[in-house]
């Protein structure tokens, strides 16, 4: 296992890159459009959320190369940043974005792990981007407020570091809980998703849920 796989929890998975895309183009559907681009020192996925009728769009985790992300953020239409949680290859952007007059939410249980924020994000609520709205879900575990972004009307999640192909994300830094990990996969994400959701990770691959859920029993005996 790599020094990445160990921290995240990253394995091969599967990509849903649209054939026609464009340089950062991930994802499209009728109604939306995901930008996908990959920074830092951890490689991580930095996602961008655009509504293809007005134009508005958000950006999940300000991980790094804060130059980058913000071309892209001036490019696309970026109105906020949301951030899945407070680890610090995640976060490493989010004074510059904040300086550029971009918006910053993150959980409670995380704020503290950032040193400026604006809006607190939380659970079982709707974020809107243009037309689009994103659904909060808390999934404690990985850290104590990590959070996942649901599209509604489309087949997408983001899940951050909670789900990955090939198990949960790593609990064994402070505040991380296995425990709490498996019982937020399995309750809020196996439970309400379906099969064919796109998971799209904070590192790594895409998957689905109808790949990851035959495997729970089997990260639970493995105890990672």
């Amino acid at each position: 296992m790599s020094e990445l796989e160990h921290y995240c929890g990253t394995a091969d998975g599967h990509r849903a890159t649209a054939p026609d895309a464009g340089p950062t183009l991930h994802y499209r559907d009728t109604l939306a459009e995901i930008h996908k681009v990959v920074v830092g020192p951890m490689d991580n996925n930095v996602f961008i959320l655009r509504c293809r009728e007005t134009g508005e769009a958000a950006l999940i985790d300000a991980a790094n190369e804060h130059d980058r992300l913000l071309e892209l953020c001036s490019s696309l239409g970026v109105r906020t940043v949301l951030e899945t949680h407070g680890h610090w290859d995640h976060i490493q952007a989010v004074p510059a974005v904040r300086e550029a007059g971009y918006e910053v939410g993150v959980t409670q249980a995380d704020a503290e792990m950032l040193e400026s924020y604006d809006y607190l994000l939380e659970d079982e609520s709707v974020i809107e981007v243009g037309r689009l709205r994103l659904h909060t879900i808390l999934n404690p575990g990985h850290t104590p407020g990590s959070m996942s972004f649901r599209l509604d009307g489309a087949p997408v999640v983001f899940s951050g570091d909670t789900l990955f192909p090939g198990g949960p994300g790593a609990t064994q830094f402070p505040g991380g809980d296995f425990d709490k990990i498996i019982e937020s996969i399995d309750r809020r994400l196996f439970a309400p998703l379906a099969a064919k959701t796109i998971v799209m990770p904070g590192h790594g691959d895409d998957t689905t849920i109808g790949a990851e859920s035959p495997h729970l029993q089997e990260w639970i005996d493995r105890g990672w």
